[in-house]
């Protein structure tokens, strides 16, 4: 029996793999001016990035599509 493969493009990847692949590509200061939130513009860190985005729906989705978008070009 064949095993069937999630169509979710962020299956299996964890949020800090995510945090730290956009901030590898873009830096912080790219992804301040793309995802306008505090975590990304003031003191940044991937550890209080993260801390911010487990606890903010709005935010971490943006951050997810974002991610999405890169890795497709």
């Amino acid at each position: 029996m064949e095993k069937q493969q999630s169509k979710d493009p962020l299956h299996g990847i964890t949020l800090q793999k995510i945090v730290e692949t956009l901030v590898e590509h873009y830096g912080f200061d790219t992804l301040g001016e793309l995802i306008k939130i505090k975590c990304f513009n003031e003191n940044p860190s991937i550890k209080s990035s993260l801390t911010f985005l487990r606890k903010t729906d709005w935010a971490r989705k943006q951050v997810e599509e974002l991610y999405v978008r890169t890795i497709k070009k």
